[in-house]
């Protein structure tokens, strides 16, 4: 059984987190500009005004998410950054291997 404390098992953790808020940062990126289209699209075809209000603000509130899933990212990234740094003696693990990729692939953005 593997303790919390076990290296290997943060890792794996870690890594999935990051993962985790890095798709749910794209997938309200994306949604935000699918809700923004949906609201041009309303007003050009000039529908109620209550509902293109709604329309608004399902897309404020896609808006809203994004600084928040941004912050949680980056907090998960530099923790996973200093677990991998901690734990240059387990390089050759698949969980290393694994965590170290999604460093690479993750994008920052100030």
């Amino acid at each position: 059984m593997a303790s919390a404390s076990d290296p290997k098992r943060q890792l794996k953790i870690k890594t999935g987190v990051v993962k985790r808020l890095a798709k749910e940062k794209e997938m309200y990126e994306k949604e935000a500009v699918d809700q923004a289209a949906k609201v041009e699209k309303m007003k050009a075809e000039e529908k109620d005004e209550y509902d293109i209000k709604k329309q608004k603000e399902v897309l404020e509130e896609s808006r809203i998410m994004i600084p928040d899933c941004k912050r949680r990212l980056k907090t998960a990234y530099d923790d996973l950054k200093k677990l991998v740094a901690d734990t240059e003696e387990l390089c050759e693990t698949e969980e290393h291997k694994n965590a170290k990729a999604i460093l690479e692939n993750t994008v920052l953005e100030e």
